[in-house]
C-alpha cells in the first residue's frame, strides 16, 4: 500500500509542479499515462501526439533519476484502460493509495473527470493550485469583477505591477506600457536575415514514439517527419536561450510579417515547451527581461513580448475558466457555414491560405498573425460555424490546449462572444495581408482588384461580413467608419459585393 498517488497530466511536465509539492519519495507513486481518449478526443495532428508522448517519456527517466518512484502506462500497454479513469481504476487496485494529489488541470472536460475521483473510489483528491501560472483563476475573477468587457492592457499593466516587470519604481521603463506600434515593420524579403530554428535529433526515444504514432495514428492531420521538437527541458531551455541570443532583437518589429517559406520569423516557439510545462512563464519573462537591461534586445521587442506571456496568455487563461462551459457554446454572429476542406489539404488557389495551411500541415505551428489574420480572418469573413473553426485549432497545432486555443478563437478570431474579450472584430480586407507578407506577389488573384472573379477574396469578403452583420456591429464605435462608407456605398456596388462573396463562397464546397 502506497501513501499517495501524485498524478502528473500531459501537459505538466516539471519537477516544480504543484503535485509533486511534499512527494514521499519512499512511499508515493508518481503516474503518468498515455491514453487513448486523450490522444483522439479529437485527432490532434501527429506531431502533437509524438511531441507529447516522447516529452512525458522523457519526464518520467528525469523522475526516476532524481529518486521519484514512477507508474507509467504507455499507449500500446495492453492493459491501458483508455482513459485517465480506467487507468486510475487499475493502478489503485493493484498500489491501494490511501490520497490522489493532482495540479488543477489546463481543461474544463478534464476538471469534470477528476472531479468524480473521490465518489468513484472512495479517495480523497487534492486538487493543487497549478502555480505555474501568473494569475490564478480566483485571482482573474476578482479582477473581472463585473466589468462588461474586458481589456487585456489593463490585467497586463496590473501583473506588469504585481511581479515589477520592467518598471522604474512604479512607472514602465522607457515610459510606456506598450510599445506595439513599434512592432508592425512589413517584412524585406531580401533584407532580413532570419536565424534557422533550433532543431533537436530524435534519440531512441522519441524514435519508439514516432513508429508509435505512425502505427496507431495514420488517419489524424498532418506530417509526423522530420521531427526536430525539443522534448526535454534542457532542450527547452537551449530553444529559449537561442529566441533571445539570436531572434529577440528583431522580433519586436517583425513580429506581425510574414514570408512566404519562412514559418518561423523571428518568432520564440517555446509556445509547445511552456504549455506542456517544460519552461514555465516566470523564468521566460526573467531571461527576457534580462536582455534588455544587458542591453542584448530593444525595448519595443523586449516588452512585446513579455506582453504575450504575462499579459496576453495569462489573461486569455482567466478568460476561459471565467467563462466555461458556456464560452464553447457563444456564436453571437450566428456563423453556421462549414470549414472547407483546403483547411486540410490546402488546395486553394488563394496564396497566403495555402502556405499557412501548408505550413501548419508540415509543422504543427504558425506565428499569431498567421493564425489570427489569415486563417482566422477568414473563418470571420466567411461566417464559418464556431465549433467548427475551434476543433480545427485544436487539432492542427502542438501547442494548443483548450484554455488557450478556445478563448483566442471564440473571442479574438471569430467574435463570437459578442465583443467580451476584443472590442471589434479582428477583420480585414487583403491590404492587410498585401501590407505585412509578400503572399499576395505569388497569388493567383489579384489584391487591387475589389471584384470580380480575378479579385482577392479577402476585399469582397471583408464588406460582404460587415453588410451581413449591419443588424450586430453597426453600433460598435470602432467601426463607425466602416459603416459609414457602406452607407455612402450605391446599390449597385453593394449588389456586387454581395454577388461574388455568394458565388465564392458557394463554390467553396
Amino acid at each position: 500500500m502506497c501513501k499517495s498517488f501524485r498524478i502528473i497530466l500531459g501537459d505538466q511536465l516539471s519537477q516544480q509542479i504543484s503535485s509533486l509539492s511534499g512527494c514521499d519519495k519512499a512511499n508515493d507513486i508518481v503516474l503518468l499515462f498515455e491514453v487513448w481518449e486523450e490522444a483522439s478526443y479529437v485527432k490532434h495532428h501527429k506531431k502533437k501526439i509524438a511531441f507529447l508522448f516522447s516529452a512525458m517519456r522523457h519526464f518520467e527517466a528525469e523522475l526516476v533519476d532524481e529518486g521519484f518512484k514512477v507508474s507509467y502506462t504507455k499507449l500500446d500497454d495492453p492493459e491501458n484502460g483508455g482513459s485517465f479513469t480506467a487507468e486510475l481504476k487499475r493502478k489503485i487496485a493493484t498500489h491501494k493509495p490511501s490520497s490522489l494529489i493532482v495540479t488543477f488541470p489546463g481543461e474544463f472536460r478534464v476538471l469534470e473527470e477528476i472531479n468524480t475521483w473521490e465518489a468513484e473510489f472512495g479517495i480523497p483528491v487534492d486538487i493543487r493550485s497549478d502555480d505555474r501560472f501568473l494569475c490564478s483563476p480566483e485571482e482573474f475573477k476578482d479582477w473581472a469583477g463585473d466589468r462588461k468587457s474586458l481589456r487585456m492592457e489593463f490585467f497586463y499593466r496590473d501583473m506588469r505591477k504585481k511581479y515589477k516587470i520592467l518598471l522604474s519604481g512604479d512607472k514602465p521603463v522607457g515610459g510606456e506600457w506598450n510599445y506595439d506600434s513599434d512592432n508592425r515593420k512589413r517584412p524585406d524579403e531580401k533584407g532580413l536575415l532570419i536565424p534557422k530554428p533550433a532543431t533537436f535529433e530524435p534519440d531512441e526515444i522519441t524514435k519508439a514514439v514516432l513508429k508509435l504514432v505512425s502505427d496507431r495514428f495514420t488517419d489524424h492531420f498532418g506530417d509526423l517527419e522530420p521531427f526536430h521538437f525539443a522534448v526535454t527541458r534542457r532542450q527547452a531551455l537551449e530553444v529559449l536561450n537561442q529566441f533571445i541570443e539570436e531572434r529577440l532583437p528583431s522580433f519586436g518589429d517583425y513580429q506581425d510579417a510574414m514570408l512566404q517559406d519562412q514559418p518561423w520569423m523571428y518568432h520564440s516557439h517555446i509556445g509547445f515547451y511552456i504549455n506542456c510545462g517544460l519552461l514555465t512563464p516566470l523564468e521566460i519573462v526573467r531571461a527576457v527581461e534580462d536582455a534588455y537591461y544587458t542591453k542584448n534586445a530593444p525595448l519595443n521587442a523586449v516588452e512585446g513580448f513579455i506582453r504575450q506571456i504575462i499579459g496576453w496568455r495569462e489573461y486569455i487563461r482567466g478568460v476561459y475558466w471565467l467563462k466555461m462551459p458556456v464560452y464553447a457554446t457563444e456564436n453571437f454572429l450566428e456563423a453556421k457555414r462549414k470549414l472547407p476542406w483546403f483547411y486540410w489539404d490546402a488546395n486553394t488557389d488563394m496564396n497566403c491560405m495555402k502556405q499557412c495551411i501548408s505550413e501548419t500541415k508540415r509543422n504543427a505551428y504558425a506565428h499569431h498573425i498567421q493564425r489570427l489574420m489569415v486563417l482566422g480572418n477568414f473563418a470571420l469573413l466567411a461566417g464559418i460555424d464556431p465549433a467548427e473553426v475551434n476543433e480545427w485549432y485544436l487539432i492542427v497545432y502542438a501547442d494548443a490546449y483548450e484554455w488557450v486555443e478556445l478563448p483566442n478563437v471564440t473571442g479574438m478570431i471569430l467574435f463570437a462572444d459578442g465583443g467580451f474579450l476584443a472590442s471589434k472584430p479582428y477583420a480585414a480586407s487583403g491590404a492587410y495581408i498585401n501590407k505585412m507578407s509578400n503572399y499576395c506577389k505569388g497569388c493567383r488573384y489579384d489584391v487591387n482588384k475589389k471584384n470580380g472573379p480575378d479579385a482577392c477574396p479577402f476585399n469582397y469578403l471583408y464588406w460582404d461580413f460587415m453588410i451581413r452583420n449591419h443588424s450586430k456591429l453597426a453600433k460598435n464605435q470602432r467601426l463607425a467608419f466602416t459603416y459609414k462608407t457602406i452607407n455612402n456605398m450605391q446599390p449597385e456596388k453593394i449588389a456586387q459585393i454581395t454577388a461574388d462573396a455568394g458565388k465564392f463562397l458557394d463554390e467553396l464546397y
